[in-house]
């Protein structure tokens, strides 16, 4: 369930200014991304697992914040980051 480091190395790669560059809140963002979308896949099939529930939710609440945080500080940036990883506003 959880993200491998070639996948976070790439989002990190991709979205990151550096290779080592995991803090930045668009990186965050796209990681947090996959790993919910990894998780919803996981809850269509195990519907009763109300534990990795609860870890989405979270995960979902922290992407927003982030979100919120991005299109405070850079509107640009957040729309670019929302079309590119295909997130609902």
């Amino acid at each position: 369930m959880a993200i491998t480091k070639e996948r976070k190395a790439e989002l990190v790669k991709k979205f990151g200014k550096s290779e080592t560059d995991t803090g930045s809140t668009k990186v965050q963002i796209a990681i947090l991304t996959d790993e919910i979308n990894e998780l919803t896949e996981h809850l269509k099939v195990h519907t009763h697992d109300y534990h990795s529930k609860r870890g989405l939710l979270m995960k979902v609440g922290k992407r927003r914040s982030l979100l919120d945080y991005l299109k405070d500080n850079d509107v640009v940036s957040y729309r670019e980051l929302i079309k590119e990883l295909n997130i609902r506003k």
